[in-house]
């Protein structure tokens, strides 16, 4: 090829494994299938309002530390069987983080924090915390940022998201029209629902647009929709949005757009403002609760939660230039991200909740 001097001047490449090497190196096993199945097909029936439960998904802001997240999901599966009755638990594993402005993207671009960028590994690592997860019976979550993610570890989600900083954005509705799982659009920074509501009419429907198969080939993809797109409710700058009213105005958007007025609410993000611009992760308690009360009065289209939580409560900061950081100078089981609750108070949150929620089940069947 000829150099011509006008193209590639600001870009070097590293070649990468395509998802098909990824996924040999870390094969899906019967177990974990099932998983996702059953995993699937319980969120599914939730938002068809055919399974009576409401979903829960929690876990980490960013997983940084593979062993820290098999900790807590192994506490979690615990009590997920407890409240499966009324409540389906799934892990949040998320791998990508959108930034706004710098910092550490994730698990799958920089899995040794330390600016070496190393993601092949990154791939590998988080396919193995997924297979791990899923191998325990719990369903995992995550939020796909890049487009062709998906292909290396989409056969191991139960759910996904579509974030903030990405519901505007046509290529991500896309490639939600295609995706396996139920897909949640959030409403953007702003706060603006409306977003989020024409990003699942979007994706319900078929869609054509290029992408990779999992042999790392370009290709036209064509998806048929996906009709378990939902919102997800997150605040925006301009305040929270998880309170009765503004989940009545949501829903009613939604009835307007001819879609199910089902609605997930994230406890976190800027659902958490206190005012004057600042955030108070502690204040998830009183927003899951709030949202819980919602359901007992009587609002069945909330059908899920989303929660951010760790082994221990607050987070720790890393520098935002990771060149040569030591990640062993970090303490276990503390979010490197946003600040997230710490376990015993997310394990007391859910029996609370499922104890209420099975009074409410009760009296309704009277």
């Amino acid at each position: 090829m000829v150099e011509n001097g006008i193209t590639d001047l600001r870009v070097t490449y590293t070649d990468l494994k395509n998802p098909y090497q990824i996924k040999q190196e870390v094969p899906i096993t019967e177990i974990a299938v099932e998983t996702v199945k059953k995993g699937r097909k319980g969120i599914e029936g939730i938002l068809d309002r055919k399974d009576s439960r409401i979903a829960m998904l929690l876990g980490p802001c960013s997983i940084h530390d593979p062993q820290a997240a098999r900790d807590y999901a192994e506490n979690l599966k615990v009590l997920a069987e407890k409240v499966e009755d009324r409540i389906l638990v799934g892990m949040r594993t998320y791998f990508e983080k959108p930034r706004t402005s710098l910092g550490w993207k994730g698990l799958i671009y920089d899995p040794n924090l330390n600016g070496s960028e190393d993601m092949d590994e990154g791939y590998l690592i988080s396919r193995q915390v997924l297979k791990d997860i899923n191998e325990l019976g719990l369903p995992t979550a995550t939020e796909y940022l890049e487009s062709f993610t998906p292909q290396f570890n989409s056969d191991l989600v139960s759910w996904a998201a579509i974030g903030a900083r990405t519901a505007y954005s046509p290529q991500h509705r896309q490639m939600a029209s295609g995706l396996s799982m139920p897909v949640g659009i959030k409403n953007d920074t702003h706060g603006d629902i409306s977003v989020a509501v024409n990003g699942v009419l979007l994706a319900r429907e078929a869609q054509s647009f290029p992408g990779i198969t999992e042999h790392g080939k370009a290709v036209l993809l064509k998806t048929t929709g996906n009709k378990y797109a939902h919102i997800v409710l997150r605040g925006g700058d301009q305040g929270p949005n998880y309170d009765a009213e503004s989940v009545k105005a949501a829903q009613e958007m939604l009835e307007k757009a001819e879609l199910p007025p089902v609605v997930v609410i994230d406890a976190s993000h800027d659902n958490t403002f206190e005012g004057n611009g600042r955030k108070n992760y502690e204040k998830q308690i009183d927003v899951f609760q709030d949202t819980i009360k919602q359901v007992k009065d009587g609002n069945r289209g909330i059908v899920g939660l989303m929660l951010e939580s760790n082994l221990k409560a607050g987070n720790q900061k890393i520098p935002s230039n990771l060149r040569g950081f030591d990640r062993s100078t970090l303490e276990y089981g503390l979010s490197v991200t946003d600040p997230c609750l710490d376990l015993e108070t997310t394990i007391d949150l859910i029996m609370d909740a499922y104890r209420t929620l099975s009074k409410t089940s009760a009296q309704v069947a009277k």
